[in-house]
């Protein structure tokens, strides 16, 4: 299980926490949140795009698998069409992608002491003394990034970043769940809301 972000709990037993399994899963589930940024040439009016098609000789080059490298660029396709936009051998934009990766380490050290009532507690309304722990997790941070490449002047014209934690015992179709996820977050940047003079 991943852990992304850093919950801090005071005055909260390890017997207090084992009742309420449900609820960390769910706040542990919550890191499967993607963060987007986006680029564009501001003088670009999108609307005129209308066609595109995938630039492979670009997509050759990354280094992931296959069944991954097919599962992002369906769901680009998917984005791109819910849009309007048609895939043609006469392209008004070229889609490339590009991928990296990097190990986290994340340290929880939690300490908490006191006397508390419901820890070990002898019915007089006191109990146990709590000790603290430390808790180590390695995950993997994605980062996918999508260019629209303008085919007639051959500069990038939009680019959209999104970078969120990924799971490497997922199964295929949570993987395709997880690559949709981190799509569809970036594409909704796209056309990007701005006014040509």
């Amino acid at each position: 299980m991943t852990i992304c972000f850093k919950i801090y709990f005071k005055h909260i037993s390890m017997k207090v926490l084992k009742v309420f399994p449900v609820l960390f899963l769910f706040i542990l589930g919550s890191c499967s949140s993607v963060q987007v940024t986006s680029d564009y040439d501001k003088d670009i009016d999108f609307d005129n795009y209308k066609t595109f098609a995938f630039y492979k000789k670009g997509i050759d080059k990354i280094e992931i698998s296959d069944l991954d490298k097919r599962r992002i660029l369906r769901a680009v396709e998917t984005e791109l069409q819910a849009k309007g936009m048609i895939k043609s051998e006469t392209p008004d934009v070229l889609v490339n992608i590009f991928t990296k990766s990097r190990e986290k380490i994340d340290v929880y050290n939690n300490t908490y002491y006191g006397w508390y009532p419901w820890y070990y507690g002898y019915g007089y309304g006191f109990g146990g003394y709590g000790s603290g722990y430390t808790n180590v997790t390695q995950s993997t941070e994605g980062t996918l990034f999508i260019d629209l490449i303008d085919t007639d002047k051959k500069e990038l014209a939009w680019q959209g970043v999104g970078t969120g934690v990924l799971s490497k015992s997922k199964t295929p179709d949570k993987r395709e769940e997880r690559i949709n996820e981190f799509v569809n977050k970036i594409m909704t940047a796209y056309p990007p809301e701005i006014s040509i003079k």
